[in-house]
């Protein structure tokens, strides 16, 4: 039933299957048992945030007048999960209701410095507003000046600030990273995300969420997980290999432990079906699921390869201390390359897998080209 309850159920366990942990110091999530947090930021009390653009309207702009009330924000789940008592609310910036998406305005940033002296955390809700197509186009990926000043108001507090990130693309938080106790990165997860979230950071769901994309540290900093070697950089301007976060990378409350990689053969011939196994144990003391990524790399072709592509994943569930072996199959075809002939090529050669830190080799022994 569109619309219905089981939709409504889909949409929050998407949210909390996506929602990614990105830094946890000192175990700061989830929150300790009656906690006083104070609510801050312009993503802290908004529908609108939370779903984007092409949803209720374009761009979205309407979302909050048309779903304000049926869904929970941030700052209504925290305070259904926390107790209304024990959840201040300060916005300190605010986006402008009917300016462009990327327009905020500070509130009062000294009101929400002087709140978070009364509470044992900072929720610090920032990102971007709605927005979708040509309007959403940015030439910045950095936070505003304003949420960055909010930002590092609170941290100076000494208050563990937790980040939590509402935006549609990756905005740069370097110059605030180093002093946020927790960052979550929410994406747009849509009318029941706030509930997700709020499970999340009560420890009530242990998140299991990997960015589907590398989180750059500079706005010009935005080459693929992909990329040749030659794009590569030790620059500390930024570069591929000093991304803020890699691709795939999500943390948990629980903690997993990779062993045992095993490689069907050692040799392939280009028809055959790579077949891949590892084990996975959960070492923490929580229940958790762990993404099983499978990355594989050409060592060298006719063309220069990519520095590794993701080959497969698999989700699995897994008690505290329990294991479980991951299987993959992956036809030796889908490694070709289009090549200056506008050909698939399977080239004879060495290949590395890397799963969970475990790497294994094995070769192709003739080429291919289809």
């Amino acid at each position: 039933q569109f619309g219905g309850q089981e939709h409504a159920r889909a949409s929050y366990e998407t949210a909390a299957e996506s929602i990614t942990l990105l830094k946890n110091s000192n175990n700061t999530l989830p929150l300790r048992s009656g906690a006083r947090v104070l609510l801050t930021g312009p993503n802290a009390a908004s529908v609108r945030t939370l779903n984007g653009g092409w949803t209720y309207t374009w761009q979205g702009e309407q979302t909050d007048s048309i779903a304000g009330g049926r869904y929970h924000t941030i700052l209504d789940a925290v305070r259904a999960k926390l107790g209304a008592g024990n959840v201040r609310y300060m916005p300190g910036v605010s986006y402008i209701g009917k300016g462009k998406y990327w327009q905020d305005t500070v509130v009062d940033i000294p009101a929400a410095v002087q709140a978070a002296a009364d509470v044992d955390y900072v929720l610090l809700c920032i990102g971007e507003n709605s927005y979708t197509e040509t309007p959403g186009n940015t030439n910045e990926l950095d936070l505003s000046d304003n949420q960055l000043q909010l930002a590092q108001a609170l941290i100076a507090t000494g208050k563990p600030v937790l980040l939590l990130l509402n935006e549609g693309r990756p905005r740069i938080i370097r110059r605030i990273e180093a002093g946020a106790a927790a960052i979550v990165q929410t994406y747009l997860p849509g009318n029941f995300g706030a509930d997700a979230l709020a499970d999340i950071l009560t420890g009530s769901i242990n998140p299991s969420g990997k960015l589907p994309y590398t989180y750059p540290r500079y706005t010009n900093d935005v080459i693929g997980y992909i990329r040749k070697p030659s794009e590569g950089t030790t620059n500390p301007q930024g570069g591929e290999t000093a991304p803020q976060y890699p691709f795939g990378f999500g943390l948990s409350y629980s903690s997993f432990a990779y062993s045992g990689l095993q490689v069907g053969k050692s040799a392939y011939e280009p028809g055959d079906v790579l077949e891949v196994s590892v084990t996975v144990t959960n070492s923490g003391a929580r229940d958790g699921k762990e993404v099983v990524q499978l990355f594989i790399s050409d060592e060298i072709a006719t063309l220069t390869p990519d520095v590794t592509r993701l080959r497969g994943f698999d989700k699995v569930t897994l008690a505290a201390g329990a294991s479980q072996t991951v299987r993959f199959r992956v036809p030796l075809r889908q490694l070709a390359f289009v090549g200056p002939d506008n050909k698939k090529h399977l080239e004879a050669g060495d290949f590395t897998i890397s799963i969970g830190g475990q790497k294994a080799r094995f070769r192709v022994n003739k080429t291919l080209v289809f």
